[in-house]
């Protein structure tokens, strides 16, 4: 603080330091992801989804974009994604996320994978040519490719949504609307959409066992997926006796660091899936 109240330090046009600090915050995350992108430092972690009434043999897993800082450090996308969204390295960040999981994919033919992307890349040619060229490659793959797409994003053009979920679906793709309960989805487009998947965002999971608002809340957004003739996945899941509550409820599938943290290291590796011969 200095003069008149003012602080000297923050450049013309910020006067509230907070939203200075937050912007400064904001830069420096983007110049560390654009970064990462040039110099190729962006990887997949690997979760498992498993089916509920047989937990061990996953059903699934969810490759998680991750980038390395210039330390090293592996990033999970829940730190930088918000900031990049609205970005054309949003649009970047999601071509890398989706040719990693064509590329495992073609290279493990009895693995099924989940990808995240957001509805702004569903006009974007770079997403749109990664997607043509790994379906062409290997006939197999659009059936073992499930592409994730949040709750708030699809809401942001239904319209294109259903449409470009349509012409995927017809090739054998799926699709999965994640957390699910944490947007602003209306009933009226939901109905439309045709979701091979919903799952259902972890505040409502996590210690849903012991919570009473959770476990109404869960039951609600599962006959949901019910009505709509949808795999349910419970996100989150972090305690056996959360486990236990939602297998009894009746969700089809769980996922969360009780069953497997995201990593790295392919955990197809140690599972004994067939790596496809050249």
């Amino acid at each position: 603080m200095t003069r008149n109240g003012k602080w000297a330090d923050v450049p013309a046009g910020h006067d509230n330091p907070l939203n200075y600090a937050v912007s400064a915050r904001d830069r420096s995350v983007i110049d560390m992801v654009d970064a990462a992108v040039r110099h190729k430092q962006v990887m997949l972690a690997f979760q498992p989804v498993v089916t509920a009434s047989q937990t061990a043999k996953p059903a699934f897993y969810e490759g998680l974009i991750r980038v390395i800082d210039a330390t090293g450090r592996v990033i999970p996308a829940r730190e930088f994604i918000g900031q990049i969204e609205t970005r054309e390295l949003g649009r970047i960040i999601d071509c890398l996320a989706l040719e990693k999981g064509l590329a495992t994919l073609a290279e493990f033919p009895d693995l099924r994978l989940s990808i995240n992307m957001s509805a702004r890349s569903i006009g974007y040619g770079r997403w749109l040519r990664t997607l043509k060229k790994g379906l062409g490659s290997d006939p197999t793959i659009a059936e073992r490719l499930i592409l994730e797409i949040t709750e708030s994003s699809a809401m942001l053009v239904p319209e294109l949504v259903v449409g470009f979920m349509k012409d995927l679906q017809m090739q054998g793709i799926g699709f999965a609307l994640d957390d699910f309960g944490a947007g602003y989805t209306s009933f009226r487009f939901l109905k439309d959409f045709f979701f091979d998947i919903l799952k259902i965002d972890g505040q409502f999971i996590q210690g849903i066992a012991n919570n009473a608002d959770n476990q109404v809340l869960t039951a609600a957004l599962l006959s949901v997926g019910r009505q709509f003739d949808m795999v349910t996945v419970a996100e989150s899941v972090e305690r056996a006796q959360d486990a236990a509550y939602l297998t009894a409820l009746g969700i089809d599938c769980l996922q969360g660091y009780y069953f497997g943290a995201p990593t790295v290291r392919p955990p197809w590796l140690d599972t004994g899936l067939t790596r496809a011969t050249a």
